[in-house]
């Protein structure tokens, strides 16, 4: 049995808190403004691959985990243990969220994603799947297969940023199902509500849709275009 690395768990649960306190919580603090939003969640996600990138690859996303496993370039062990931190690490988010953002800066809005109205739940589905598939792209090419040099950093870190700008007014463009429980375990700390609609587009959109990117990314540049 594949031994355990304790050190990339805490990088991975840390790296995922901080990117869901620093993005839904600017997105809870600004009103939504998608720039403010985007910026965030570009800033902090730069700032954590120069951190833990060298303990962990900072995927703070068990989408970006599933995609790295697909192309076979971790083992479930790990995968495993990485989604397990990231979710842990996303459920704490949103508790800190909750605790700290008071009713009269967040209105009951702690950055959650959902779908805007009139948009379709398959045409959700498809852009998170379209949006995450870039940004599993660019850690294929600029991480691990070591294109990016010491820009990695803001290479996948502008590629968040540009899918929020292009994605967030439509469906939040999460990418990162561990993004989007956060905030739906603060709204339901705020009102003890379980609502089924919420619970249901987080299934459908931000689960499936960014795992099914994050697959297509694999295949297409672990086996498609592998080099080795």
């Amino acid at each position: 049995m594949k031994e355990i690395n304790t050190k990339a768990i805490i990088s991975e649960f840390i790296g995922t808190f901080a990117l869901v306190f620093f993005g839904a919580g600017a997105a809870a603090i600004s009103g939504n403004d998608i720039v403010a939003v985007a910026l965030a969640h570009g800033f902090i996600l730069a700032v954590l691959i120069i951190q833990f990138g060298h303990i962990s690859g900072t995927h703070v996303n068990p989408a970006i985990t599933i995609s790295v496993l697909a192309g076979k370039k971790m083992d479930v062990t790990t995968a495993a243990t990485y989604i397990i931190s990231q979710v842990l690490g996303g459920i704490l988010a949103g508790v800190m969220l909750f605790l700290i953002l008071p009713n009269t800066v967040s209105n009951g809005n702690y950055g959650a994603t959902s779908p805007s109205l009139g948009i379709e739940m398959w045409q959700a589905l498809l852009l998170e799947a379209i949006l995450t598939f870039f940004l599993a792209s660019s850690v294929y090419q600029a991480a691990i297969k070591g294109k990016g040099g010491s820009l990695t950093p803001l290479i996948i870190g502008f590629t968040l940023a540009a899918a929020i700008l292009m994605g967030g007014p439509l469906t939040g463009a999460s990418l990162n199902p561990a993004r989007t429980l956060g905030p739906i375990i603060s709204e339901f700390l705020n009102n003890f509500e379980i609502n089924t609609e919420v619970w249901t587009n987080f299934v459908i959109i931000y689960i499936i849709g960014p795992i099914l990117g994050g697959i297509a990314a694999a295949i297409l540049h672990a086996k498609l275009l592998n080099e080795e």
